[in-house]
């Protein structure tokens, strides 16, 4: 069924097939005022947008006089003074271990013994050779003695003959027979000394046996049970670590090479460990060294740090962070650090209304003056005042500076004066 439509009706015209339809009326006329329409609602937004204008107010401080405190951080473990590690020079099994961790100990007391009962018989069976080189020994130098006196009567016997008896032959080989006799005596003392030798070395292997302390201490750490094997082949297994002192204890910390040339030997400084989150402690650098290290990219020096620990609080490795104290000013004029940090906003002037074609195209953005501060010259800064609601800024000359506020050298900024830090922009 097909729908049929009244031409002269609303529905006819909307549609465009009523009599408007040929005329053609309906897009010269609709059309453009719906683009009048259009502009009329983006010209409104816009100046209503406008006419919001915005209040720039100013976070200011005050220029005071006062003492400065210039510090270095830095992190860092702290370590014993001197850490020995004690090892064995000897293989064989842990007899008894007569120390354990925290365990304070003195120069020569026993830490650990080893299992001699081998060492006991290669010490026997060196004696027996010692002794077996003595026998031998003796009986050399009685070879001697007889084979002496007999040349000495083959002499006389051939002085009281004029040389005819013994005969020449019996004569040297009587000769002969005492020159090997006393070489062979020097053999068998030479035999003696090397048994002696032996005997001693074994007798050494069986001291070293028993593992003593070679410092006043206290034990750290040990690594040994009682019949575990110790193997001392290339390198001396470590069997216990001591720590000299610990009431007196070194921090080694990393200074980044930024800051390295202002540390030096003497300063004071102060740090903190996590077990005492509200205790600070003292230190002392006594070295910066000189090496270097890298870490992902970041070069660091180590410097080392004395300090006093009475009260065993401190214990080796504990991490801490230190804060080094590299200068001291005292009633220097100070400024905000971040009053040097602030620069002023774009000043945007006003523009005269270009009425509605104005304020549809867009404009150019235009470019505020700020000021820059001179080349070459890094101490001189500008910092910026309020002067009956406006800026002005005043060029100074700093110096020090520990972050929160920075030391000024010369300039027209007296103490009290209201420096801007920083804007809070508001809507009106």
């Amino acid at each position: 069924m097909k729908m049929k439509i009244d031409p002269k009706s609303v529905a006819a015209k909307v549609l465009g097939t009523g009599p408007l339809a040929g005329s053609g009326r309906f897009r010269r006329y609709l059309l453009p005022g719906c683009l009048v329409v259009a502009a009329i609602v983006v010209v409104l937004v816009v100046l209503g947008v406008r006419g919001k204008s915005k209040a720039v107010e100013y976070k200011t401080e005050q220029v005071r006089r006062g003492d400065l405190v210039v510090v270095v951080t830095a992190t860092g473990t702290l370590q014993p003074t001197n850490k020995v590690d004690v090892g064995s020079e000897l293989s064989g099994t842990i007899k008894t271990v007569e120390a354990d961790y925290n365990s304070k100990v003195k120069a020569g007391q026993v830490l650990a013994r080893l299992d001699t009962t081998k060492l006991q018989a290669t010490i026997a069976q060196s004696r027996a050779a010692l002794e077996a080189a003595r026998a031998k020994e003796q009986q050399a130098r009685a070879t001697v003695t007889e084979t002496q006196s007999k040349l000495t009567q083959f002499q006389k016997v051939w002085d009281l003959s004029g040389g005819k008896v013994p005969s020449q032959t019996e004569m040297d080989a009587a000769k002969a027979a005492f020159e090997r006799a006393k070489a062979d005596a020097a053999n068998y003392k030479a035999s003696v000394s090397q048994a002696e030798a032996a005997l001693n070395a074994h007798l050494t292997d069986l001291s070293k046996s028993v593992i003593k302390s070679p410092i006043n201490g206290i034990v750290l750490a040990r690594s040994i049970e009682p019949g575990q094997t110790v193997a001392a082949s290339f390198t001396a297994p470590v069997l216990f670590t001591l720590a000299e002192d610990l009431t007196k204890m070194e921090l080694h910390v990393n200074v980044d090479e930024a800051d390295i040339g202002k540390v030096q030997e003497g300063q004071k400084a102060t740090f903190n460990v996590d077990a005492y989150p509200d205790r600070a402690f003292e230190a002392e650098i006594t070295q910066a060294r000189y090496g270097s290290s890298t870490t992902s990219g970041v070069v660091t020096y180590e410097t080392v740090l004395r300090v006093s620990n009475p009260d065993l609080s401190l214990r080796p490795g504990m991490t801490a962070t230190a804060d080094i104290t590299v200068r001291k000013l005292e009633n220097v004029v100070l400024v905000p650090s971040a009053a040097l940090r602030f620069s002023p906003p774009v000043q945007q002037e006003k523009k005269a209304s270009g009425g509605v074609v104005g304020a549809l195209l867009p404009r150019p953005p235009r470019q505020g003056a700020q000021p820059r501060e001179e080349r070459g010259k890094k101490q001189q800064k500008r910092v910026w005042t309020l002067s009956k609601g406006q800026l002005a800024s005043v060029s100074i000359t700093i110096g020090a500076q520990n972050g929160g506020v920075t030391e000024v050298t010369s300039g027209n900024l007296q103490p009290g004066t209201e420096v801007v830090t920083d804007t809070i922009t508001g809507t009106k």
